[in-house]
């Protein structure tokens, strides 16, 4: 990959994919967790603002809570809000549900290659799936003419 600054937008745009499939991943923590990271940094960095607080449209066991109303190169994200945020912040009340993120062209792989390279990380090593691993399938009496069925198999006898 090109060895560059990467931009506010582009990071944001990476970020918009990556929250935009951890929405929808049977197994979302990682997403989530590289979300929250390149956020954190990019405050520490001042490169992203916050802005308020929001009424989660997701109430945690039926209890409203709020969420953290995040600004990068005019890409809005929500983030856990902490004690601080709301001693410091406005709260913005109910989300507006009108208002939607632009929708970039960016794959999910190259978004979370961008925000890898963001944060230092190491691309994870793509782990093979537990039937690729077998070396060879399982025994299969199909095709054979001298195998009984399995019911009328004599019995060895020891």
């Amino acid at each position: 990959m090109k060895n560059y600054a990467l931009s506010n937008r582009e990071l944001a745009e990476s970020l918009f994919i990556v929250n935009r499939h951890a929405k929808t991943a049977p197994e979302p923590k990682h997403l989530y967790d590289i979300k929250k990271y390149t956020i954190d940094k990019l405050l520490q960095e001042s490169r992203a603002k916050k802005i308020g607080l929001h009424f989660s449209d997701h109430p945690k066991l039926s209890q409203q809570h709020s969420t953290l109303l995040i600004e990068i190169a005019g890409y809005y994200f929500h983030i856990p809000a902490n004690k601080q945020d709301f001693d410091q912040l406005e709260h913005l009340g109910k989300v507006d549900q009108s208002y939607r993120n632009p929708k970039p062209k960016l794959s999910l792989s190259k978004a979370k290659r961008i925000l890898y390279r963001y944060l230092n990380w190491e691309q994870p090593v793509k782990r093979q799936p537990a039937y690729a691993s077998q070396s060879r399938p399982a025994a299969s009496f199909l095709g054979q003419r001298d195998v009984s069925p399995w019911n009328q198999r004599r019995r060895k006898h020891h």
